[in-house]
């Protein structure tokens, strides 16, 4: 079968403005709990799109590790090329694709830095060896094999049980501003909700269907 000729009915779900929450974060956290329900492979991944000073986009995933009001987090190395990107374009956006639930959301807004206890906090609830290979990655920069485990070794001798949390890996928070929640519809007439912000409405947030 040639590529031209994959494709899928979209017939699971809708998606009525009648039904959609006031709030986006309120309509994302009722996706969420229902991709938790339906089992969806790591339902937290998200890929990310920056752009650097060039403006050339890339894009990975990540796992989102905080979700309310104040934003989405995420954890990585400062000096990573994501780290560089949203040092010179503290911008990006968020992708979620749960394809169990033929559902997507797209979350666009500013990037900060989360504050240095919220990154300790979370460096000190993972495990060791992820805490270890913090120090041991120079991450996004060329490397060998040898020389990565190397360096893990050396962690471990220096480090023992209690790394501390390295100065260049801590958190990132996405502030949106934008949401759109996508349901795959049949024949490709999807549903597609945007909320924007309003500050005339009684939740800070307008709801627009876009056209598939």
């Amino acid at each position: 079968m040639s590529l031209a000729d994959l494709r899928q009915s979209y017939e699971k779900n809708v998606l009525l403005e009648s039904d959609a929450a006031a709030s986006p974060f309120d309509q994302f956290a009722v996706w969420f709990d229902e991709a938790l329900a339906a089992q969806v492979p790591e339902p937290n991944a998200m890929t990310l799109a920056t752009v650097d000073a060039q403006g050339r986009p890339s894009a990975r995933i990540v796992l989102v590790k905080g979700a309310d009001a104040r934003g989405f987090v995420f954890y990585t190395n400062y000096e990573s090329r994501k780290g560089q990107d949203l040092a010179a374009n503290p911008r990006a956006s968020l992708l979620f694709f749960w394809q169990p639930l033929e559902r997507q959301i797209r979350i666009e807004g500013t990037v900060e830095k989360t504050t240095a206890e919220e990154s300790d906090a979370y460096f000190h609830s993972r495990p060791l060896g992820s805490r270890l290979g913090a120090w041991a990655s120079r991450q996004s920069r060329p490397v060998s094999r040898e020389a990565l485990e190397a360096a893990l070794r050396e962690c471990e001798q220096r480090y023992g049980d209690t790394p501390p949390r390295p100065a260049h890996w801590g958190g990132y928070r996405l502030v949106p501003d934008r949401f759109e929640f996508w349901q795959g519809r049949p024949s490709r007439l999807h549903d597609r909700l945007v909320y924007e912000p309003d500050a005339a409405a009684a939740s800070g947030w307008r709801i627009v269907r876009l056209s598939p």
